[in-house]
């Protein structure tokens, strides 16, 4: 009969792709136990795995087989996603565990809409997700997320999020008309932006995913020192002058403190919807070489598609309008991703300390 250490040692033999480790030493295997010919794993992941669970149930079931002495394998797989550390000196957001930025250097690169879309597959892979538009001037997310009309407030203090996909959403778009510019000076932007954040009675969600407008500006700058960020995804495309820009956004979230858990190379194929002939429009590899020079994970490529900005400017984003296509695939995985980087990061263990407050009576 196989024993426990022998199937914790075979355990070792799989390298989890989204983990880019062993489950065993990433802390993931909870309990094994050996009844007879049959192994039992229980496993869990810090990172919604919804439409993962399978493979690797299959993948884990396969290598264990192949020891002597088991005959069949069951695998309980669940998921718990936790609090990581923030900024030093940030107070929690109350009602969200962890809060992740999407950002680029400049404009024009696909950062909302592949924003929305890693939002929307982190919901279909189990958590509990939020959006909040940070782009003041040019809120995007009540179009790209198809919401109409304003929130309501049930104390007259808070705003309720509007919710469309099972994404909580909260933009200024919803509190002004589509037509009227926002012409704010600095220190208002800022200003609106923490209410934005604090304001908004979110509930229970596991990652708030924040669209950042491009550049190294006010706003970001008020994320970095006064909302508790988790980590920070930068969208860039191969060309060089996006290139150039979207390191500065990275070098801006290391300076202040947030871990930048990757970057997400948009853009970085055009395929002809006639013809089929596939072209790099763009240049080749730039998110890449930017991975390996500032020693940050590549979370995934995506392509240049027509139907992606059709279906959010529809407000019907790929991940819920085509959930069974290699687009959707495609986010799928980064977001897997991004769950997985940022499961392997220091946990914020403040609100396990008791607290001591000193009272005069």
């Amino acid at each position: 009969m196989a024993t426990i250490e022998q199937v914790e040692e075979k355990l070792k033999e799989f390298i989890d792709p989204y983990m880019e480790s062993d489950l065993v030493s990433a802390h993931c295997v909870k309990n094994t136990q050996v009844d007879g010919s049959k192994a039992i794993v229980d496993i869990e992941l810090g990172f919604p795995h919804k439409g993962y669970e399978k493979e690797l149930s299959e993948k884990l079931s396969t290598l264990l087989t192949e020891l002597d002495g088991i005959d069949a394998v069951q695998i309980n797989l669940s998921s718990r996603i936790v609090v990581h550390a923030v900024q030093k000196g940030v107070q929690p957001i109350k009602g969200v565990k962890n809060i992740v930025a999407v950002a680029s250097g400049k404009g024009g690169v696909g950062k909302s809409t592949t924003t929305v879309n890693i939002a929307l597959a982190l919901a279909a892979e189990g958590a509990t997700v939020a959006v909040l538009d940070a782009d003041i001037y040019g809120p995007s997310m009540p179009r790209m997320l198809g919401i109409t009309g304003k929130p309501e407030s049930e104390d007259g203090q808070s705003l309720e999020p509007l919710v469309n996909y099972n994404i909580q959403t909260m933009s200024i778009g919803f509190l002004v008309d589509d037509d009227t510019p926002m012409i704010w000076r600095g220190p208002m932007v800022t200003q609106a932006l923490e209410q934005l954040f604090k304001d908004t009675r979110w509930k229970d969600v596991d990652y708030l995913v924040v669209d950042l407008p491009p550049g190294t500006g006010d706003v970001q700058l008020t994320l970095a020192q006064k909302i508790p960020v988790s980590g920070a995804v930068i969208v860039t495309t191969p060309q060089d002058i996006a290139l150039l820009d979207a390191r500065k956004g990275l070098k801006m979230f290391q300076k202040v403190n947030v871990p930048v858990l990757g970057v997400v190379e948009n853009m970085s194929t055009h395929i002809c919807s006639n013809c089929g002939h596939e072209e790099r429009i763009f240049g080749e590899g730039g998110g890449l070489r930017m991975s390996e020079e500032e020693n940050v994970a590549l979370l995934g490529t995506l392509p240049l598609d027509m139907s992606i900005r059709q279906l959010a400017d529809d407000g019907k984003p790929t991940v819920v309008s085509e959930p069974d296509s290699r687009i959707t695939e495609l986010y799928v995985d980064i977001a897997r991703k991004v769950g997985a980087k940022l499961a392997l990061k220091a946990r914020d263990y403040s609100n396990k300390f008791p607290k001591i407050v000193i009272k005069n009576d």
